[in-house]
């Protein structure tokens, strides 16, 4: 059993992002004075007297709300509650005891989870005021807690309470050989739809509201192809329309997402094709070296001929002719067709940019590309490559050191690039090639 969860619940903007940033220790949910601003689940680890457990944002629970959107975020609250270990209930000291607090106190009762109210925004120092004891007629075993979120007061105690609850006999150590898969794209290709489908259960919102996902939100999945950790990315948006400031810290959580990944899943709309933007998300990837695979999502609302997918795979590759490593593959999030081979996908990339080759092969191929095209050279100075190193994986990461820097052509470059594939492989991932210039300034 891996560790306890405990999910943070309760109406909008009464602090639950606020708390779940203060006890994870980063600006990890994105915090704005605007109901509804988080939407998803978020989950981080957090740690309290050496005991680790992992916690879960939510979005506000709004129970008499039909609209589509606060509806779904009640969907997923109620799915982090059904998950949970232990529930954290939120409720504000200013706004009082409210009807929708009593509605979501009898949500969680129902559940039979060890409930914890935490009472929030009791941010002045010394007796607490009438309006606290309010919150004792919703009728938990425990008592409230009073506690600041911003100021981080009460928060100990709450943490007491939280993990008194927790069952940690049965919590096993960290689990090793997680892959961190970031599905990135830009809104509505797919995103959060093919990590339902490949997680089997409804774990992210779906929408056809562009922009529906506005954090980076952590999905786990352990199947028989291995343990990923899926993170659903906020649709990275042109920077023109990036205007309000909740799009511009998703823009910002989408680059952090990708720096947390050891895998990106790009998807992209088969209706739409390969556009600009698609072109610029899939240079985030590839420019911080990520190991990467295009996901043609939607590929069953396309009409298709015989040459249908050849086009495609041309248009695509002529797009995104810096990353010629890349496999694509074409799916459909709505059918379910061809999702399950992601994961072999996923996992051979993976292992691709893992790869580590022997100086001694990476020289014999080395001897062997200079034998049958030679060095460039410039008015009678010949480069002379002295020898090859790998010295980092993810991405995998060759230092070449020689004479000088300045004969080392970019088409050389490529070329010596072109030969570690063509005999190592490193499908998937991007090559960084590291050009070093020793002592040694002589000519042939």
């Amino acid at each position: 059993m891996s560790k306890p969860i405990v999910a943070i619940v309760g109406r909008p903007n009464v602090g639950k992002s606020t708390l779940f940033n203060k006890l994870i220790g980063e600006r990890r949910s994105i915090v704005e004075d605007t109901p509804g601003v988080t939407r998803d689940r978020i989950y981080a680890e957090a740690e309290w007297n050496s005991h680790k457990f992992i916690l879960v944002d939510t979005g506000g629970i709004e129970p008499k709300s039909d609209d589509t959107i606060p509806k779904q975020m009640r969907r997923q609250a109620e799915i982090a509650v059904a998950t949970a270990d232990v529930i954290i209930f939120m409720c504000d000291i200013r706004a009082g005891l409210l009807a929708d607090d009593r509605d979501i106190a009898i949500m969680l009762k129902k559940s039979g989870k060890p409930i914890v109210v935490a009472v929030n925004k009791a941010d002045k120092v010394g007796a607490l005021p009438y309006e606290f004891y309010e919150f004792y007629e919703l009728g938990f075993d425990r008592e409230p807690i009073a506690l600041s979120s911003l100021h981080g007061t009460g928060s100990g105690d709450l943490l007491d309470a939280v993990i008194e609850e927790c069952n940690f006999d049965s919590a096993e150590g960290d689990d090793e050989g997680v892959i961190n898969v970031a599905v990135i794209g830009k809104p509505n290709a797919g995103k959060s739809s093919i990590i339902n489908r490949m997680c089997g259960e409804e774990r992210v919102i779906v929408s056809d509201i562009a922009g529906t996902t506005r954090d980076a939100v952590d999905t786990r999945v352990e199947n028989s192809h291995g343990i990923y950790n899926f993170i659903d990315t906020a649709g990275i948006r042109r920077h023109s329309k990036v205007e309000d400031r909740i799009e511009k810290f998703s823009v910002i959580r989408a680059n952090m997402a990708v720096e947390r990944a050891d895998v990106c899943l790009l998807m992209i709309d088969a209706q739409d094709g390969i556009t600009e933007q698609d072109e610029k998300i899939a240079g985030i990837a590839h420019e911080a070296g990520k190991a990467c695979i295009i996901v043609i999502n939607k590929w069953d609302a396309v009409e298709k001929e015989n040459s249908t997918v050849n086009e495609y795979n041309k248009k695509i590759r002529t797009a995104l002719a810096y990353m010629p490593y890349a496999p694509i593959i074409y799916v459909s999030a709505l059918t379910g067709q061809r999702c399950a081979h992601i994961y072999e996908l996923i996992n051979k990339v993976y292992e691709e940019a893992h790869r580590r080759i022997s100086t001694g092969m990476l020289n014999d191929l080395l001897n062997d590309a200079m034998t049958r095209v030679q060095p460039p050279s410039d008015k009678g100075k010949r480069l002379k490559i002295y020898y090859m190193t790998q010295t980092q994986i993810a991405p995998p990461t060759f230092v070449i050191f020689c004479n000088s820097e300045e004969l080392f052509h970019f088409s050389y470059r490529r070329y010596l690039e072109n030969c570690l594939r063509d005999t190592f492989g490193f499908e998937g991932t991007p090559i960084k090639l590291v050009i070093r210039q020793k002592g040694d300034d002589s000519t042939k």
